[in-house]
């Protein structure tokens, strides 16, 4: 990477006024070359961000530490020799918001936790459709093109990952989290500002997504790609361990149905397109096994059925 190039960040404040068209750009550059930017002035109440940062963090001391230490004795990964490639340094719960929410059925989490996190989901809700009718308008679809893909039948589907990723006394023997492409649509990051550990490969680089302050982090999903065909891109990303520090991520996709029909924009394909069109859950399926596979392999399984099988999926990954 050149080193004047920085890692994108916009002011989504500025869409209202004279830099409108610099800011679309600098989305639209983002997408192309990057797969992922940063955004501040987002509209998120920075109480609330707050109150989710701290609240996630006391629920990991106090309902999931335990557990995770427990975890790596099991596996036998409290005492580090040799590097690990088949397991993460991470402890995570899921949250379902949509088509049903699930918050209800999670047991450990208190009910301030819970309404938070109702009203932070709604909130990403919302500023995920707002997102993807800025990459129509750049790509010159149609506004609320990409929503009514998504949709399918049933509507789209939308949850949050909730993850921390505890001090490592040996980082380099294991990630965080392993490299892989995101399957979904649009996914949207409320990540720690003091403990780093996000990186994206570009050209051949590894680089640091920064942590701001408030800010969210979009990169797109593999659905994206297709739907572009190919102009937007999907991105390899990972988490690296860290001795000092608790990470904290609050990661939630905003993804197609589970029958949305996915296939690229005819308006962007100016002749045959290498990308396949299929139904979602039906990616899905293949993807929960072979996660941290390359993605271009998975593209051409699903326009051969049979070349499914040759990809070895492993045991299903819980995913969104």
């Amino acid at each position: 990477m050149e080193k004047n190039m920085k890692f994108p960040v916009v002011d989504l404040s500025k869409l209202n006024g004279e830099e409108r068209d610099q800011t679309m750009a600098l989305i639209n550059e983002a997408c192309e070359n990057w797969g992922f930017f940063e955004i501040v002035n987002h509209g998120l109440p920075h109480d609330l961000m707050d109150k989710i940062e701290k609240m996630t963090k006391d629920h990991y001391k106090t309902c999931q530490e335990q557990k995770f230490n427990d975890m790596l004795k099991s596996k036998g990964l409290d005492n580090l020799e040799t590097e690990v490639e088949d397991v993460d340094w991470e402890s995570t719960f899921y949250v379902r918001h949509l088509p049903q929410s699930n918050l209800n059925d999670i047991s450990d989490v208190s009910d301030e936790y819970r309404t938070a996190m109702k009203d932070f989901g709604k909130r990403l809700e919302n500023l995920a459709e707002d997102l993807l009718d800025l990459l129509c308008e750049n790509l010159g679809l149609e506004k609320g093109y990409l929503k009514k893909v998504f949709h399918g039948t049933k509507g789209p589907t939308f949850g949050t990952k909730v993850s921390n990723y505890p001090p490592c006394p040996k980082p380099e023997m294991i990630k965080g989290l392993r490299a892989h492409t995101d399957a979904g649509g649009i996914i949207l990051l409320f990540q720690d500002d003091k403990v780093s550990g996000l990186q994206l490969l570009k050209d051949g680089d590894w680089i640091d997504v920064p942590p701001l302050n408030h800010s969210i982090v979009i990169n797109l999903g593999d659905q994206l790609e297709v739907i572009t065909n190919g102009k937007y891109k999907s991105v390899l990303h990972r988490v690296v361990t860290q001795q000092e520090g608790n990470r904290m991520s609050v990661a939630s996709f905003y993804n197609p149905g589970s029958d949305a029909e996915i296939s690229p924009a005819t308006s962007l394909v100016e002749k045959d397109s290498e990308y396949p069109s299929f139904v979602f859950d039906d990616y899905m399926k293949l993807y929960a096994g072979v996660k941290f596979q390359p993605k271009e392999p998975r593209f051409a399984a699903m326009k051969n059925a049979s070349a499914v099988t040759e990809l070895n999926p492993t045991a299903a990954v819980e995913t969104f």
